[in-house]
């Protein structure tokens, strides 16, 4: 029966089966200064398919993000959709789950987030795009630090010139790491003050659907304390969208840490799950 337990069962043995390769990945993130490790095949091609099939093909129910910053539609709302949606996003919330992959890749103390304050579905479709950013620094009652962000894209026969792929950014942000969206392809890459990170634009008429995950801390990235929202720049040939970020990032830092104004009831998880 697919449920689930299912479900995290199959992640914690193909978890177990690349050890190796996560540690090697996560140890030597060459062309960014970013660590990550991604998994290809991680769950059967039915399982796979069944979950791309889950997501409403006009992403009905979706909230649209659209600005200079990014163009993209989300939802939390787990309960509207079918329950393999659920399922996928819980399993990954597993303790078990989450005990390996901090095991291999040498964090401590960290959590999941059952509100999705951060974390659902994602859907990009044509001209959609995600610019150069570093997430914000922590859950929605910041009470703990972002670590972790977990991946996986469902879209079937998704292939690098298609677009919507994930970018790590180099120190400079002069120059990106390319991860290719790949169909039933996991992603993890760690969440800081410098993980810079984008989304190519969609370049084909077919939706990149992603189901996301973070995991938190109480412990810092670099044990110092800090906080800051969600902060974007420009590509590098984007020179006046690189200001404007300048300016919108300390705009809105200041009016978060002065009124404490989080992502908003609307966007976070309506689900009972616990």
């Amino acid at each position: 029966m697919m449920n689930q337990n299912y479900l995290t069962h199959l992640l914690i043995k193909k978890l177990k089966e690349h050890e190796k390769s996560i540690k090697l990945q996560w140890s030597s993130p060459e062309g960014t200064t970013t660590k990550h490790f991604y998994i290809d095949a991680l769950l059967p091609k039915n399982i796979c398919k069944k979950i791309y099939e889950a997501f409403p093909k006009n992403a009905e129910g979706f909230y649209d993000r659209e600005s200079f910053r990014e163009k993209k539609k989300t939802s939390a709302n787990l309960d509207a959709y079918d329950k393999i949606l659920s399922d996928i996003t819980y399993a990954f919330q597993d303790r078990k789950v989450i005990k390996l992959i901090s095991q291999y890749i040498g964090f401590e103390k960290i959590e999941p987030d059952p509100k999705l304050y951060a974390g659902g579905l994602s859907m990009m479709f044509k001209e959609d795009f995600l610019n150069p950013h570093i997430d914000n620094s922590h859950d929605g009652e910041r009470k703990r630090y972002r670590r972790l962000n977990l991946l996986y894209y469902v879209s079937p026969n998704w292939k690098l010139k298609n677009g919507g792929n994930l970018e790590l950014w180099n120190e400079h942000r002069t120059k990106p790491k390319t991860l290719p969206a790949l169909t039933n392809r996991l992603i993890v890459m760690e969440t800081n003050k410098t993980s810079w990170h984008s989304v190519s634009k969609v370049e084909i008429d077919s939706p990149r659907c992603c189901v996301s995950n973070y995991y938190f801390s109480k412990i810092s990235p670099d044990q110092s304390e800090y906080f800051h929202v969600t902060s974007f720049t420009g590509r590098p040939d984007e020179i006046v969208k690189r200001v404007y970020g300048i300016l919108d990032n300390t705009l809105r830092n200041i009016v978060s840490k002065s009124f404490k104004i989080g992502r908003g009831k609307a966007l976070i998880n309506k689900s009972k799950k616990k």
